[in-house]
């Protein structure tokens, strides 16, 4: 077993601001039975991490917590029973249940065999590290909650988040038409050049910024008759009575985040007139669900393998400024994922 003096953790003994984050002297975990021990060498963080270290997630931090749901690494040891993967592999690591309860945020980490998959040979280690997050909750909540088919038209809110851009990519290798939203043209122009990047259909992305445009008249616009078959939604706020007024009889709207201030409606008239579902969803409809999560794994493996999946960072940083990575991911300015990564 490595040194246990020169292993490293990240935790926080209170909540609030990036600068809770501490990087401490952690224990190299032991490997139980049906778990792995990786060694860390990226970690991908998601917006999760910030509302968990305010206080304001849907799980609460035990104090001191330590933090983090998906990394890449290599297996540096394996318990009693783990048949599919062996020491030296390089792997990801899909986020687990507890975001306080493994902490990929450290320099070793040990995980259940059931949340490591192989890394595809295209892949970076950076990219291994800032994939299964937005895959497995765009799929989950897109093909899984929503029911999305090929033929169908959905609209996928705050587009330029990791989430956004894997809910466009999903969308259109299911057959299906993405309408996007951003919060402004920068965003819109960034978005959209991704979009045209990634693409392997040729259709051309339709792109709403909500904070620069009308939404229901460049709704209005784009679908002409056409209506919404399912709304993939991170935002939530006023806007959903207008997204209602837009949605296709039996159509569903799958809420995943409540990025806008104050109360979210229930577009109730439009609700009782098309029949209409609205639901919540969490990544963990998924990962809980042990066909489901093989399913997804299936998927988006192949997807990654054939290039049909390409995440997108937005930018790294060294392990050692994981403050000024937090304080980054806070800013809103990401297009894409931020990876922080170990040199060790």
């Amino acid at each position: 077993m490595p040194n246990q003096i020169t292993a490293r953790c990240i935790r926080f003994h209170e909540l609030g601001g990036p600068e809770v984050l501490k990087i401490e002297p952690c224990k190299i975990p032991e490997t139980p039975s049906g778990h792995v021990r990786v060694k860390v060498k990226a970690i991908g963080l998601n917006r999760a991490d910030v509302m968990f270290r305010r206080g304001t997630y849907i799980e609460k931090a035990e104090l001191p917590s330590r933090l983090g749901y998906e990394a890449s690494g290599i297996i540096d040891e394996t318990g009693d029973g783990v048949k599919s993967i062996s020491v030296g592999a390089t792997v990801s690591i899909i986020p687990p249940i507890g975001l306080g309860n493994y902490g990929t945020y450290a320099e070793y980490v040990t995980i259940p065999e059931k949340y490591i998959v192989p890394k595809p040979v295209n892949l970076s280690i950076e990219e291994a590290a800032s994939c299964w997050m937005q895959y497995i909750t765009a799929y989950g909540g897109l093909i899984k909650a929503g029911n999305l088919k090929s033929g169908d038209i959905t609209l996928i809110t705050a587009a330029s988040s990791s989430v956004g851009l894997a809910a466009i990519e999903i969308a259109r290798n299911h057959g299906a038409t993405p309408i996007a939203t951003t919060l402004n043209n920068k965003m819109k122009e960034a978005v959209l050049n991704l979009s045209n990047k990634q693409n392997q259909t040729n259709d051309e992305l339709n792109i709403i910024a909500v904070k620069e445009q009308n939404l229901n008249d460049a709704l209005g616009d784009i679908l002409c008759t056409n209506r919404l078959n399912v709304v993939f939604d991170a935002v939530g706020g006023e806007d959903i009575e207008t997204i209602g007024s837009y949605m296709a009889k039996h159509g569903v709207i799958v809420s995943h985040g409540r990025l806008a201030p104050g109360i979210t409606p229930f577009p109730i008239q439009y609700a009782i007139r098309n029949s209409l579902t609205m639901r919540g969803y969490v990544f963990k409809e998924i990962i809980s669900d042990e066909q489901k999560l093989e399913q997804a794994k299936t998927y988006i493996l192949e997807g990654l393998t054939t290039g049909n999946l390409r995440p997108v960072i937005s930018k790294t940083f060294p392990f050692e400024q994981i403050v000024e990575a937090h304080e980054y991911l806070e800013s809103n300015q990401q297009i894409g994922k931020i990876v922080v990564t170990i040199e060790t």
